[in-house]
């Protein structure tokens, strides 16, 4: 069975938003949406990016709740000969991206819980499937002997698939002075993926005496009256129906430290996640999806380093890197085309106008590492820069709303083919993503 091909489809439905590494989600709060960098926050969204500076919240209970709205366009592009249609696109939806955010503090102790997917989150629909799906049936003409004059051919191939990682978090903080805090934490991880596909009613218009006429039929009529089974076989209709589930934990360890008032510095490192999914499949086609069949799909360690400084009370900047150790992860053998592990960094800027609102911008690049050989129509991972902003409105002491908008660029990637009949050729892969956010705070 081919394992890379049945994990890099469970990965292409996965990453669905726009920021972490491979498989991980980052954009988890709606500060992040309209700030792009957060790992040295010290407000409510640090119980996901950095727990150990909760110990700077108010003594007291906090709560956020907040919605993010998803819209990604992925688009591949190749220039096989054969092909009808040389433009697949990818339609991905998140409409409801939620996370939910509760600490208590009470002087040097911190502890707080966090939900949110941290991975997946929505759903990807390829109407007319994607090349690699259709280059297959495109060659059919070809292979038909000349003497039946087949001149071209249809198909009927879609893929869909949605994915979420559902993180549950939990977070205890404790500040050993005024400059240092630690953190210990975990996450528990359930994951769920489910996809269709299928690859039907293939026909070629056959035109040869007063058997063919030159109208479309299907392909396995037409070589079953040519009494060619095996090459009927080929061409009955494909179909894939599986669902993959799994679970495991993510330790995390954090360090904030506050060497004067207008600077804070973070650390964070989350531990690899050995995750472990299962097939349940009602139906392969394929073959590459055995029911009841068990394989690792990880989710990487995560090392995180944030600095945020007050220029005045007002005016507050934050730098963020985060380093995804991709290379080290089990990936059925995936992981043996990443070059180099992804990582990121983003600037952001915030500026309070008065008591009441606050606004901000920020700027995230993404940088990815996979080698050529990894990057395909079913997946393949690109480079990004993401321009973010928003506003935040205290209502009162107790209440905020938040709102954010960004917006992410796709570096694109062009690979060389060659096939051995057809010669070479190009696939390119793009996407563009758009993310609406709002939120709501509330302390007491």
């Amino acid at each position: 069975m081919n394992k890379k091909l049945m994990l890099i489809v469970l990965l292409a439905v996965s990453q669905v938003v726009l920021a972490g590494g491979i498989v991980t989600n980052s954009n988890q709060s709606v500060q992040f949406v309209r700030m792009l960098s957060r790992n040295a926050s010290t407000d409510i969204d640090a119980t996901y990016f950095n727990p150990a500076g909760l110990t700077q919240l108010p003594n007291g209970w906090h709560f956020a709740v907040y919605n993010q709205t998803i819209f990604q366009e992925k688009k591949v592009t190749n220039t096989f000969p054969t092909l009808n249609n040389n433009e697949f696109i990818g339609d991905v939806k998140a409409p409801i991206f939620p996370n939910l955010y509760a600490v208590y503090k009470k002087d040097k102790l911190a502890l707080s819980f966090g939900f949110g997917p941290n991975g997946g989150g929505g759903s990807a629909d390829f109407a007319n499937g994607l090349p690699s799906f259709e280059t297959a049936v495109s060659v059919l003409p070809a292979m038909i002997p000349s003497l039946f004059n087949v001149t071209g051919y249809q198909s009927e191939i879609n893929f869909s698939g949605s994915s979420v990682y559902l993180g549950f978090q939990l977070n205890a903080s404790y500040a050993l002075s005024d400059m240092f805090s630690v953190a210990l934490g975990g996450r528990y991880i359930y994951a769920l993926n489910a996809y269709e596909g299928a690859i039907k009613n293939i026909k070629v218009n056959p035109k040869f005496g007063t058997s063919f006429d030159g109208s479309y039929i299907l392909a396995y009529d037409f070589f079953t009256t040519l009494g060619k089974k095996e090459e009927a076989a080929l061409v009955t209709d494909k179909l894939v129906d599986v669902k993959q589930t799994g679970s495991a934990m993510t330790p995390i360890l954090g360090l904030n430290v506050t060497p004067m008032k207008k600077l804070n510095i973070a650390v964070k490192y989350e531990f690899n996640t050995n995750l472990e999914l299962q097939n349940e499949t009602t139906a392969d086609s394929t073959g590459l999806f055995p029911d009841g069949y068990k394989f690792r799909a990880d989710i990487p360690a995560i090392l995180t380093l944030g600095a945020q400084y007050a220029f005045t009370p007002s005016l507050r900047t934050q730098f963020s890197y985060s380093y995804y150790f991709d290379k080290n992860a089990n990936w059925e053998g995936a992981e043996k085309l990443v070059d180099n592990n992804f990582y990121e960094w983003a600037l952001g800027l915030e500026y309070d106008f008065n008591d009441a609102w606050t606004a901000s911008i920020g700027y995230l690049r993404s940088v990815t590492g996979v080698s050529a050989d990894y990057q395909s129509d079913i997946d393949h991972s690109l480079s990004a820069k993401t321009l973010g902003g928003g506003v935040a409105w205290k209502l009162n002491p107790a209440l905020a709303l938040d709102f954010g908008f960004l917006y992410t660029m796709y570096d694109t990637f062009e690979k060389d083919l060659v096939d051995e009949n057809f010669g070479p050729y190009t696939e390119t892969y793009d996407r563009k993503t758009v993310v609406y956010a709002v939120g709501l705070g509330y302390s007491f």
